[in-house]
């Protein structure tokens, strides 16, 4: 298999992944300690837009890496477009 194409956003990609972490630890927290729903719903919100972000960024280096050099070369280029349309699907509907 190919490389993937957040290579060179890895370790970006893993430092949002580690403050998403701990803001859903955070969140945990906040539910042992009863806080106030809102403030909650607040956290979710903002983890919830830093996944998005996480996903929109994955996107864009599998666009600009393997559907780019899948269309360069002639190899499974459908294919990688068809995987692209599928995920920007599910990222529309979530």
């Amino acid at each position: 298999m190919d490389q993937p194409g957040y290579l060179s956003n890895k370790d970006d990609i893993l430092k949002r992944l580690r403050r998403i972490e701990g803001q859903a630890r955070g969140l945990q927290r906040m539910v042992d300690e009863e806080q106030y729903c809102i403030d909650i719903l607040t956290q979710v919100s903002a983890m919830t837009k830093a996944l998005q972000a996480v996903a929109v960024s994955l996107l864009d280096d599998h666009l600009a890496h393997c559907v780019r050099d899948a269309i360069a070369t002639g190899e499974g280029a459908d294919e990688k477009l068809t995987e692209a349309t599928a995920a920007i699907a599910r990222l529309v509907r979530s």
